[in-house]
């Protein structure tokens, strides 16, 4: 499994090309990773709906892919031994809850897994405040728990990288940007990668465009509701230099499906090791599951940062196992590992579509095109 025969490259080329064809996005990418090397990588497409060619080094918003990659930066905190898993947050921020309260019990295995019940704060509809981290964490502070902590697993949209990102600051001493830079980007060659802009960056992330849902083709009840407004702030430069580390890495599917390949290798590539091999493991066992998502109302499956495959609404394709992990965007963006098969999976574009059915049917398709491809391989 450790090549693609031209046929089977070609195949999915062509439905790569004809999700451009039909107008799903203007731009996209495409890169697989088996056994540790690229075997695909696929740039097409404009860079919005006036823009430049994409190719393989345009750089997009990334929504909630980011999520791991904070993540990763938080597990390798545990690998130095500078927490655990079950620490209470307090225990390294102690103004996040007061003595005694129900929030002060929340753990850092509850935040990686969606349990903590902080799935929503008034931060979120706030998008003029996310460039300050120091409201954003006050806020934080402030909130009063949704649900109760270890109970209903429910997608922390937000909330979940900025408590990850003070986490890291608390325990490193540095930002969610250093250490995920330092730990991971870096060491990888993940060169097009960061969690938002640097100052000495330009901003010439690619545009995203909001498409009409598909309506025969979703339910109403699940996602994160309306894409395009959710999606609009992320347009803007403010956006793209803040630090969201639930929302706004800006990078590559190329860069993606190393950091896959990476994970999938038990947390070396290339002779480099961001993770040791049981703390990979911790990360993407399962950890907490549910039929109904208190924030996304769908089946999810959560690790330590990541999902898990095997649920219907799984987008890491209708073929998936549940050993598979890996994370989602908004529509947008999808990047999976599958541990057995040495597979890294990346695709990204700049079309924000509904984040349901729409969105996983489409994703899906690419997924299965890639393992049917590779399940015959030699």
């Amino acid at each position: 499994m450790s090549r693609l025969e031209p046929a089977d490259r070609d195949r999915i080329a062509a439905l790569f090309d004809r999700h451009l064809e039909v107008g799903l996005h203007h731009g996209a990418q495409l890169a697989i990773y088996v056994s540790g090397e690229q075997v695909l990588d696929l740039a097409s497409g404009t860079t919005g709906p006036d823009g430049r060619e994409t190719t393989p080094e345009t750089r997009h918003v990334l929504f909630s892919c980011t999520k791991p990659y904070a993540a990763v930066a938080l597990h390798a905190l545990v690998d130095d031994g500078a927490l655990t898993y079950d620490d209470r947050v307090v225990d390294y921020w102690p103004e996040f809850a007061d003595d005694g309260s129900e929030k002060a019990d929340i753990t850092v295995r509850q935040v990686l897994s969606h349990t903590a019940g902080l799935q929503q704060s008034e931060l979120d509809d706030r998008p003029d405040l996310w460039p300050d981290w120091d409201r954003v964490v006050g806020g934080l502070e402030d909130a009063d728990i949704v649900s109760t902590p270890g109970e209903e697993p429910a997608y922390h949209a937000l909330t979940f990288g900025w408590l990850v990102g003070e986490l890291v600051r608390r325990v490193s001493g540095a930002r969610i940007e250093t250490v995920a830079a330092d730990r991971v980007f870096e060491p990888l060659g993940m060169e097009d990668t960061g969690i938002g802009l640097r100052e000495h960056e330009p901003d010439d992330v690619a545009t995203l465009a909001a498409f009409d849902a598909f309506d025969r083709c979703r339910d109403p009840e699940e996602g994160l509701g309306d894409t395009a407004s959710v999606a609009a702030p992320f347009n803007t430069e403010a956006i793209h230099r803040a630090v969201i580390p639930a929302g706004n890495a800006i990078g590559t599917a190329r860069d993606m499906a190393r950091f896959y390949a990476c994970l999938a290798n038990g947390g070396e590539l290339e002779g480099t090791r961001i993770l040791s091999a049981s703390t990979v493991d911790a990360m993407t066992r399962l950890e907490a599951a549910t039929d109904d998502d208190g924030t996304l109302s769908r089946p999810r499956r959560y690790g330590l940062g990541v999902y898990k495959g095997g649920t219907p609404a799984s987008p890491f394709g209708s073929l998936a196992p549940e050993r598979a992990f890996g994370h989602a965007g908004l529509g947008s963006s999808v990047g999976w590992a599958d541990p057995e098969t040495g597979v890294a999976f990346s695709y990204v574009t700049n079309g924000v579509r509904d984040g349901s059915y729409e969105h996983v049917a489409r994703v899906n398709a690419l997924a299965d095109a890639v393992r049917l491809a590779l399940s015959g391989a030699t």
